[in-house]
């Protein structure tokens, strides 16, 4: 039996021991029923077309109800977005990076910078409905300060960002990474603990099952494990990190199994490269996502 299986099955056997433990003698389990709702967004530079409305225009055409795009500039294209979306069923899923600087960096100026750059994206994301504004605390190449007192700066930093958010009506969503991009925050039980910490109604996390290949042992583990901090989520190919169904074997139903677990509502976002024509990949990639989420369960 292959790890991933083993760990899987394990995470199923533990999930349906917490569920006995939980219900009192003689009723049976509340089935979960809320988490069948399933919301397809992509990166607004993943869609084909030459500009927002063309974009806009092929993804609603394939069944997507969401497009996520880059916080670089985004503060002056509230307007634009607001203005492309009427009268439109699609909105702003999320909105990805863009701010300068890195949350726990050594040098304080940089962690300034990035303080007050986050700020007013999420001031934007929140003028478009955005679930939240996706941040990663810092990548390898970016000079931090150590992982303990990273950890603590951190949570206070996103206490204020949350409440800044929660302003704003939407988020501010942590991200872990992969340890060949990111040593500091790598899985989504961590990412969960952070924002617990925080304490802050404003600040959430994300998932990515392309940076879960690598570093969780068991995708439903992982994102119950995250549970209703879980407010976004990104998608690609499992080897290579192009459209899902461009790897071989690429298999999402126990994530998406976990997903319905916790009720879910939020968006999977493409984030990916494709070897093809992505105005056939990509509606390739919806199809495939479709029948993965009707084959997971609800445990």
């Amino acid at each position: 039996m292959k790890r991933r299986s083993f760990l899987t099955l394990s995470a199923l056997g533990g999930v349906a021991l917490l569920a006995g433990q939980c219900t009192p003698a003689g009723e049976k389990p509340e089935k979960k029923t809320n988490g069948d709702r399933l919301r397809l967004s992509s990166q607004e530079g993943v869609a084909p077309g030459e500009s927002l409305n063309e974009k806009l225009d092929f993804l609603e055409e394939h069944g997507f109800t969401g497009i996520e795009p880059h916080g670089a500039g985004l503060v002056d294209r509230v307007g634009a977005f607001q203005k492309a979306l009427q009268n439109r069923a699609i909105g702003v899923s999320a909105v990805v990076a863009g701010f300068r600087g890195h949350l726990i960096a050594k040098d304080p100026a940089i962690r300034k910078e990035a303080m007050d750059s986050i700020m007013e994206i999420l001031e934007a994301a929140g003028a478009l409905g955005a679930a939240g504004l996706i941040v990663v605390p810092a990548f390898n190449h970016q000079e931090s300060l150590p992982h303990q007192e990273s950890r603590e700066l951190l949570v206070e930093q996103l206490a204020a960002l949350g409440n800044h958010a929660n302003r704003h009506n939407t988020n501010i969503l942590i991200e872990p990474l992969n340890r060949r991009e990111a040593y500091f925050l790598r899985q989504l039980a961590d990412a969960a603990a952070i924002c617990r910490d925080a304490g802050s109604e404003g600040v959430g996390c994300m998932g990515d099952f392309w940076h879960m290949t690598w570093e969780e042992t068991s995708d439903l583990g992982a994102l119950i494990s995250a549970g209703p901090y879980l407010k976004h989520m990104h998608i690609a190919s499992r080897q290579r990190r192009r459209m899902p169904g461009e790897d071989e074997g690429d298999n999402y139903v126990d994530g998406m199994m976990g997903l319905k677990h916790i009720g879910y509502q939020g968006y999977i976002s493409l984030e990916c490269g494709s070897d093809g024509d992505r105005r056939e990949t990509i509606p390739a990639a919806a199809r495939l996502i479709r029948r993965q989420w009707e084959e997971a369960g609800i445990l």
